[in-house]
């Protein structure tokens, strides 16, 4: 089963682009993050022309994620709980069934952080609640995929120039520690299990030529329990997408897992 997650940066704007990588990868699900529509505006048509079935939980403009898979969800829930407040749509969860038992997977879109105290005290006590989320559904001991922009350079051999990141959110040293948190709950990097390699990204900026120079960074994970990471098969990085015509800031990231769907 190929699962992946994307940030599109607007579905509407990169319905084609969505539509060509589909037909060529193939996913069994995949978790988009920044659809910047409400569900009411979400193209879904299309889509389940290719065989989806769509889960959305969207919002206005900004933020919004969403799940495709092929095979029917037994159970979707939005938004991540521990903020009775937040309004954002960031989180999305849903459980499907498949031939060795039940399969969760997250759609997540962690908070950016930049912009002012605020926002980064926000996007850490984002990291906090998904660390409580994590952590019961640990108890379950089922496959769990949480997929999504974390907004989070783990580490810096995740950048192609660390040095310029020092001052970001994505890169300071409470993200990067919240985020080893995680992992040490017992969730697998998917990339990382499967390569070494230094030079493994996922977002380059639209200015200064980024993407030509390869001035790149790793933010989009997929985060695996001990139950996904004992059937992974493989896992990697589309980065080809991201020279498409009106491509994404970010580019697909997918993981192999050996679980038959229904």
């Amino acid at each position: 089963m190929r699962i992946a997650t994307w940030n599109v940066n607007s579905i509407r704007q990169r319905l084609d682009c969505l539509q060509a990588w589909l037909k060529e990868r193939e996913p069994d699900v995949v978790c988009l993050q920044e659809i910047k529509c409400t569900d009411e505006a979400f193209p879904r048509e299309p889509l389940e022309a290719l065989g989806y079935n769509l889960a959305v939980h969207g919002q206005k403009t900004w933020n919004g994620v969403a799940l495709l898979s092929k095979a029917p969800f037994d159970e979707v829930k939005s938004g991540l709980d521990g903020d009775d407040g937040d309004v954002q749509a960031r989180f999305l969860e849903v459980q499907i069934s498949t031939a060795k038992g039940s399969l969760r997977v997250v759609s997540l879109y962690l908070p950016n952080g930049n912009g002012g105290e605020d926002k980064y005290a926000y996007k850490l006590k984002w990291m906090d609640r998904l660390a409580q989320f994590s952590s019961e559904r640990l108890k379950l001991e089922e496959p769990l995929v949480l997929a999504g922009d974390y907004n989070v350079i783990p580490a810096a051999r995740d950048a192609k120039r660390p040095e310029a990141w020092v001052n970001d959110a994505l890169f300071l040293m409470p993200t990067r520690e919240r985020f080893r948190a995680l992992i040490n709950l017992g969730l697998t990097d998917a990339i990382r299990a499967a390569s070494d390699a230094s030079d493994l990204y996922s977002f380059w900026d639209y200015q200064a030529g980024a993407y030509q120079k390869n001035d790149g960074i790793r933010i989009d994970h997929l985060l695996l329990s001990p139950q996904a990471a004992d059937r992974l098969v493989d896992a990697g990085i589309d980065r080809h997408v991201r020279g498409w015509d009106k491509p994404s800031d970010h580019v697909p990231v997918w993981v192999d897992l050996d679980i038959a769907g229904r």
